[in-house]
């Protein structure tokens, strides 16, 4: 079965690689690998043509709201993708989505409707309605993942190779872009139903890791408008000078 709906709390931390590795023995007898332990996360951000959405949530409002269609892997025109609406209320985030095949999902998103009477359809095209959005940044990135053992809610996963673009922006077209933080750095995060245990806290106090106000698209947006410094190193190896 493919979860639709999720409601969690979830806290990012930007590593080194010592933490990193710190944190992987650390957890060793507390969670294993997931399922799909590692893998290729592709994403397609929807915004306003004035990137109204994204300037929004940098504020730091209350409540936020974003969408984005994902893949795992490079996915061919038949293969299913999701369309996902993420919101985030007081610090609580909400995801719901529906899984489309890629041709169908950037057709409908393009004409700003899902033709399905499903609920949680209704609601994206409330929000297509709503906002008129454009694919306007892809963001893709590895992941390695795990669940806990005796709380499989408890997930933490590491990001990295966190790339982006502006051009091609469409799943179908592969994976390469930008870094939008150092190749060296890690990406993690923590995704669990309420608090987190006793000995994760202790473990990241012990490692002098904090958590940190962290977007990937809102990283990759602040790089466009020149707030944000740019990795001109591409995934792919080729170096390109702007």
């Amino acid at each position: 079965m493919i979860q639709t709906c999720f409601r969690r709390i979830e806290k990012k931390y930007l590593l080194t690689r010592t933490q990193y590795y710190a944190v992987l023995a650390g957890i060793a007898h507390h969670m294993e690998p997931d399922a799909y332990t590692n893998y290729s996360i592709n994403n397609i951000y929807y915004d306003t043509y004035n990137f109204d959405l994204i300037r929004t949530s940098l504020d730091k409002p209350v409540y936020k709201e974003k969408l984005r269609m994902r893949s795992y892997g490079v996915p061919s025109h038949d293969d299913n993708v999701f369309v996902e609406l993420k919101k985030k209320f007081d610090g609580i985030v909400y995801k719901r989505r529906i899984t489309m095949n890629a041709d169908e999902a950037a057709e409908s998103l393009v004409h700003s409707h899902i033709d399905r009477c499903d609920q949680i359809s209704k609601e994206i095209n409330w929000f297509l309605h709503t906002y008129n959005p454009l694919p306007m940044a892809y963001i893709g990135y590895d992941r390695e993942a795990y669940a806990g053992i005796e709380n499989p809610d408890l997930r933490l996963t590491f990001d990295t190779n966190i790339r982006g673009r502006s051009w091609d922006v469409d799943l179908r077209t592969g994976t390469d872009g930008f870094f939008i933080i150092p190749r060296d750095s890690v990406l993690m995060e923590i995704k669990i139903p309420d608090s987190a245990p006793l000995w994760l806290s202790h473990l990241l106090s012990e490692n002098n890791i904090y958590d940190v106000s962290f977007s990937k698209y809102g990283t990759y947006y602040q790089q466009m408008i020149g707030a944000a410094p740019i990795y001109l190193e591409t995934y792919g190896g080729e170096l390109i000078y702007a």
